[in-house]
């Protein structure tokens, strides 16, 4: 592992923003940084790009579900997924999913894919029990789920309520969005990185 790796890892533990603030001023900043992607992110556009790295991204005005996680984090708390995801795939890639075929980590993609942000979440401890109702949820938790049962998917937790709950932050297909929309396909995990639990 290269030492800015080594040390981009244990910046992201030293670095997290609940050790300066009440979880709920964090997950305020987090949420307001996942809010003001709306009408930012205009369009769902999976295409891969290569990027720069550290801190690549594709244009704002596009994206995919797990940009939104990203740049909230970006920009919220200057945490760069796309380094911390590649720092742990490089240490330990037989612990990540092998569903693209390829032989070694790939900086440009892999924080994008939903299945790797769950086993980095998982890894680092982020990983809650899913609640039974829409109760159990706290604004700033990070939800996956699949849509139509095989499409992972990924998304925050508002600080809004709606008529079903609490609303989300999440690109399903036509930018980033805040919409009531937690309980529209199976939960398939939840997780809460950054806030006190």
């Amino acid at each position: 592992m290269r030492r800015r790796d080594l040390l981009a890892g244990l910046g992201a533990i030293f670095a997290l923003p609940a050790n300066a603030q009440s979880p709920e001023r964090t997950a305020a900043r987090l949420i307001g940084a996942a809010r003001r992607q709306v009408g930012v992110t205009l369009h769902y556009d999976p295409a891969y790009t290569t990027l720069p790295f550290p801190n690549g991204d594709v244009p704002r005005a596009k994206g995919v579900c797990t940009d939104v996680i990203v740049r909230a984090y970006r920009d919220a708390f200057a945490l760069d997924l796309q380094s911390l995801v590649n720092a742990d795939l490089r240490a330990a890639f037989a612990a990540y999913p092998k569903l693209w075929g390829l032989r070694g980590p790939d900086r440009s993609i892999d924080h994008r894919r939903v299945p790797n942000l769950r086993t980095w979440l998982a890894r680092k401890g982020a990983a809650l029990p899913i609640p039974r109702d829409s109760a159990g949820w706290r604004p700033g938790d990070i939800f996956t789920s699949l849509i139509d049962g095989r499409l992972p998917h990924i998304g925050l937790v508002s600080d809004r309520r709606g008529a079903n709950g609490w609303l989300v932050i999440h690109n399903i297909g036509a930018g980033a969005r805040e919409e009531d929309a937690l309980g529209d396909h199976r939960i398939t995990g939840r997780y809460r990185w950054g806030l006190v639990a």
